[in-house]
């Protein structure tokens, strides 16, 4: 019992980690393959259940280490994050031996029920209580390795139609959110064509770049929402998940880059980027490249990969990286500007190009924080029912910096980079010099 139970402590944090990093998980049809696997604990996917919850369970080419194992002591179970932590409490406490005895979790498959000499399992398992729960894979036998291939398929049945539907109960409904939220910059791609052909006299080259980004905004959008509908009707993306990792892999970089040039001021203030500068893209778009496959091996490995937390620290490591990277340029700016407002005698048109940079790190940062740390409070916090609006924030989010940046960098005849008169001149010079008493 002692060895058991230190076992599972030993792992009780690895599960927490686990549970807690599952990002919204589109629970589609998993095909998983486990080769000479010691783990105590393999998480599977996280789903949301109806009343009308379903799990097919199908194992085959299953084989152990050992030749005689006590079976009683390996199998699946399905538990909410609340519940495992009580299950490491009685385990501490030495209540249960094994998670698969305790009598919060709810039992899936134990491997007792496995005739000798078989090598697969088919199982279907009904699930009345609505909740989020995570499917695990229990092995409370030390030194024993696990060699299996497991399908996992997860669902809700409609209550009137009995349709199937493999989107957990707080996502479902994001297939119409990316719908709407890519004819939304459908428009604005629209809008801001017309806006160009408008102002073509007065239109730099850092307005067609913008216009690409929310093309390929657009574009993921859309590809999202139909990976997201297929899963939801069929279980599987077919081929949809392929073109959403292009879209957004383009997004990503696009984005960050589009930040990058507006922060130094490229194509509005000069048609050309210090080495400093390019040294930023430099190091942003590599890192993009590296995030977008850590991405991937999460989406499509799952959380029973052994390396999946590797990845998932990974991503959130670029991701941070890249997004202190891109506030570089912006405050370099922002130092030249204060600068060049003293030497060149422009004190007005460079006070209004120092208080649009300002103001645009201020919104780059709020951004930052609010997509990075907010939204992930949201999911962290919200009933598995309305995970859903944690994407609406980030989406809604997302809009407001795109639709900031556009307004504050369109193309204007009038604007912050043409001469100004005498008086706004005088008039910023006595800002600058206020600036400079209390700055003292």
């Amino acid at each position: 019992m002692a060895s058991s139970a230190a076992g599972f402590s030993g792992t009780s944090f690895l599960l927490l980690l686990l549970l807690a990093s599952i990002s919204i998980s589109t629970a589609e049809i998993r095909f998983t393959e486990i080769r000479s696997d010691p783990r105590p604990i393999i998480p599977f996917d996280e789903f949301g259940f109806t009343h009308n919850g379903r799990l097919e369970l199908n194992v085959s080419k299953l084989s152990f280490s050992s030749p005689d194992p006590d079976l009683s002591k390996l199998g699946f179970f399905l538990c909410t994050r609340d519940s495992w932590l009580q299950v490491l409490q009685q385990i501490e406490e030495g209540e249960v031996a094994c998670a698969l005895q305790s009598d919060i979790v709810k039992p899936v498959y134990n491997f007792n029920s496995l005739p000798k000499s078989a090598t697969g399992i088919n199982h279907f398992y009904l699930q009345s209580d609505s909740d989020q729960y995570t499917l695990v894979f229990a092995n409370c036998l030390p030194q024993l390795k696990v060699s299996m291939d497991v399908r996992s398929a997860m669902y809700n049945l409609d209550g009137r139609s009995k349709t199937r539907d493999y989107l957990s109960a707080g996502i479902t409904i994001l297939p119409r959110v990316y719908f709407l939220f890519s004819l939304i910059y459908f428009t604005l791609a629209a809008g801001w064509i017309y806006l160009l052909y408008k102002k073509r006299l007065t239109v730099f080259g850092i307005h067609f770049f913008m216009l690409a980004v929310v093309i390929l905004k657009t574009l993921n959008l859309l590809c999202e929402a139909e990976d997201k509908s297929y899963i939801k009707r069929t279980g599987s993306a077919h081929g949809w998940d392929v073109l959403f990792y292009i879209f957004s892999f383009l997004k990503g970089i696009t984005l960050f880059t589009l930040i990058v040039l507006i922060g130094t001021g490229w194509s509005f203030l000069k048609p050309y980027l210090q080495d400093k500068e390019k040294k930023v893209l430099m190091i942003v778009i590599p890192l993009q490249v590296v995030a977008n496959i850590a991405q991937v091996v999460i989406d499509e490995s799952g959380p029973y990969g052994q390396d999946w937390v590797t990845w998932k620290q990974v991503f959130l490591l670029v991701d941070v990286i890249c997004c202190c990277a891109i506030l570089f340029p912006i405050v370099w700016s922002i130092k030249n500007l204060r600068e060049a407002a003293r030497t060149d005698g422009k004190a007005a048109v460079n006070l209004m190009k120092l208080t649009l940079f300002r103001q645009y790190y201020v919104v780059v940062i709020c951004y930052i924080y609010f997509t990075r740390v907010v939204v992930y409070a949201l999911e962290t916090i919200t009933s598995y029912k309305y995970l859903w609006t944690s994407v609406v924030a980030a989406e809604l989010a997302t809009l407001a910096f795109y639709v900031f940046t556009g307004y504050n960098f369109k193309p204007e005849a009038h604007n912050p980079y043409f001469a100004i008169d005498d008086e706004e001149e005088e008039a910023a010079s006595e800002q600058l010099k206020l600036e400079d008493e209390f700055e003292l």
